[in-house]
């Protein structure tokens, strides 16, 4: 089965563009952090909870595909989905698209690490069974 998909709409805001109307490109790595952040949510567990638990997970890498530009006032989407899952790795992919016209604009993945709150990796299976156990049904399509 297919990764699921989780999808958060939003409105480009003016702040968000340069003189040309056109988004500012690390607008997009922050439209990342908040489909990341809703795929935790709809776990029923905020990033906050995650880190009360004594789980963080640092970016370790990023990459990045520019396709089109979103201009303010578009109402974009944006398609997260976990990508690679290990124990002590996770990796989202993420699309963003314009709503009015389907057209993908950016592309994109973001690594993590599981540590605690020291920063020292750890092993989510062990640590958080129920969150590592959500994030691979997630992974494979909640077989």
């Amino acid at each position: 089965m297919s990764p699921i998909i989780h999808t958060h709409q939003l409105r480009v805001r003016y702040g968000e563009t340069d003189q040309m109307g056109v988004v500012y490109h690390t607008n997009y790595l922050n439209w990342f952090e908040v489909g990341r952040t809703e795929l935790i949510r709809q776990a029923g567990l905020t990033y906050r909870e995650l880190e009360e638990r004594g789980v963080l997970l640092p970016v370790t890498d990023a990459a990045i595909s520019y396709k089109k530009p979103a201009r303010y006032d578009d109402m974009v989407e944006i398609r997260t989905r976990v990508k690679e899952l290990t124990a002590v790795r996770l990796t989202f992919a993420y699309e963003v698209i314009r709503v009015s016209d389907q057209e993908l604009l950016v592309s994109g993945e973001t690594m993590h690490v599981f540590t605690n709150s020291e920063l020292r990796p750890i092993r989510l299976a062990k640590t958080e069974p129920e969150v590592y156990a959500w994030l691979d049904a997630q992974h494979k399509g909640g077989e």
